[in-house]
């Protein structure tokens, strides 16, 4: 069986490999996974290509995550009398390709066959190593499939059709606004916002760019026509005066660095995860799936329904988030403080190049929990391994250590609550974003998944 580990790399032993090449000799076949043992071997995969390609960002993987995650269901949905292809109620989608009628169609294999052809369509930019990995893993789980089956019409019919979807939707993902986007991180000819409480390029940061990541992602398509139409957040109004609302926020931020407990930091280097180190934060989210269907081992569909639940919402979270991000262009604590505040303050955690209202942190784990909440109860207990085994941040002085929830949105909101530790965002910034993710989740639950 395929295993994910918890930092997100993928390690297949689905096939006994020949010690010279895959090519050059027969392996030995292992039994068929079970359906929640292929989802999660798709997923695994995906997060890991999402954390080994270069260039990635929050923003990109956040809207791969979508169309994985869509292919993913729709590849099999048409093999489930309970369930009915949510193409037509996304945004602009329309009716995807059907099984031919009178013929059998064998789903695991559908769905081995899109996973692999939507990350290679999506992740075209993506190593060499990386896409010998995509193309390993469906020929093992395809051999295994393929040895108690025996009869290749069926084997070759099931692979086409989970192919053609993944097509579909990657042509449609084309004209999302967001293809390619790693060609384009950053804007050089952008002007920034001039004047106080707007957004500045900080000392202490991520990135060295001095221009924001992603400016223009807001004006993308969103995969729900209800979330490209919803009522925009409204930040506190800038004002320095102490003891103000605004003043508060950042006071707050700044009395918080001074006495942060050795939990608090390591939630905020938990849920950090720096695209340059990690799987991102939708990957984050996207592996808070996996964690769910490893515990309730549910069946084929609803593994498949999961993943494309949490990739829409976490894809039109980020696309919400900077929309408003762009839109505001608010500061962030590392410029406040240190004009208003303490000139000698720096946060605990690096800021991010792009401006703070709302946080996407808090938008996107607010949206992924609404969806996973739906599926699996409010009551769902779960711990979240996927950074164990990671080295000590030296910088920091702290130990990446699993960390236990008693529900998904308990999680959500320790997501959010890390910015503020790591000084990232205002409770503001938090407070919003959780508010707009959950009705993000929303609108995705309310589509018409079943008959």
């Amino acid at each position: 069986m395929n295993r994910v580990l918890s930092n997100g790399i993928v390690k297949t032993y689905l096939i006994a490999w020949c010690a010279s090449s895959f090519l050059s000799c027969k392996p030995a076949v292992l039994p068929p996974p079970a359906d929640y043992e292929l989802a999660i071997a798709w997923a695994g995969m995906s997060t890991s290509i999402t954390q080994t390609t270069p260039s990635n960002s929050p923003t990109f993987a956040s809207r791969a995550f979508g169309y994985i995650g869509l292919t993913m269901y729709e590849s099999v949905v048409q093999g489930y009398s309970t369930h009915k292809s949510i193409a037509p109620q996304l945004n602009g989608l329309g009716v995807l390709a059907k099984p031919e009628p009178g013929f059998v169609y064998h789903w695991p294999l559908s769905l081995n066959a899109g996973q692999a052809e939507i990350l290679r369509l999506i992740y075209i930019q993506t190593g060499d190593e990386n896409k010998k990995r995509i193309d390993s893993l469906e020929a093992a789980i395809t051999a295994r499939f393929q040895a108690v089956l025996e009869d290749d019409s069926l084997v070759n019919r099931s692979i086409r059709y989970g192919r053609r979807i993944a097509e579909q939707i990657f042509e449609w993902s084309k004209t999302d606004g967001g293809h390619r986007g790693y060609l384009k991180n950053f804007d050089k000819k952008m002007e920034s916002r001039k004047g106080p409480g707007f957004w500045q390029p900080p000392l202490y940061a991520q990135s060295f760019s001095h221009f924001p990541l992603h400016p223009h992602w807001g004006k993308n398509r969103t995969f729900l026509v209800a979330d490209s139409v919803m009522e925009a957040p409204i930040p506190l109004a800038f004002d320095t005066t102490r003891g103000s609302p605004y003043y508060e926020q950042f006071r707050m931020v700044y009395e918080k660095r001074k006495n942060l407990t050795e939990e608090e930091k390591q939630a905020a280097i938990w849920w950090g995860d720096d695209p340059d180190l990690s799987f991102t934060p939708p990957g984050h989210s996207y592996s808070l799936g996996t964690i769910a269907i490893k515990k309730a081992k549910p069946d084929l569909i609803t593994c498949a329904e999961t993943y494309a639940r949490i990739g829409i919402a976490v894809a039109d979270a980020f696309r919400n988030c900077w929309k408003w991000k762009f839109h505001y262009y608010t500061e962030r604590a590392n410029t406040f403080i240190p004009a208003h505040i303490d000139p000698e303050w720096e946060s605990f955690w690096p800021d991010p190049p792009f401006p703070a209202f709302p946080s996407g942190h808090a938008i996107q784990a607010a949206a992924a929990a609404t969806v996973l909440t739906d599926l699996y109860g409010d009551s769902f207990a779960f711990t979240d391994s996927s950074h164990v085994g990671r080295p000590k941040d030296e910088l920091r002085n702290v130990e990446f250590r699993a960390r236990s929830f008693p529900s998904f949105w308990k999680a959500a909101e320790e997501t959010a609550l890390s910015r503020f530790y790591g000084g990232i965002h205002i409770p503001m910034d938090n407070e919003k974003g959780l508010e707009k993710g959950k009705e993000i989740g929303d609108n995705v639950n309310a589509l018409r998944w079943r008959k």
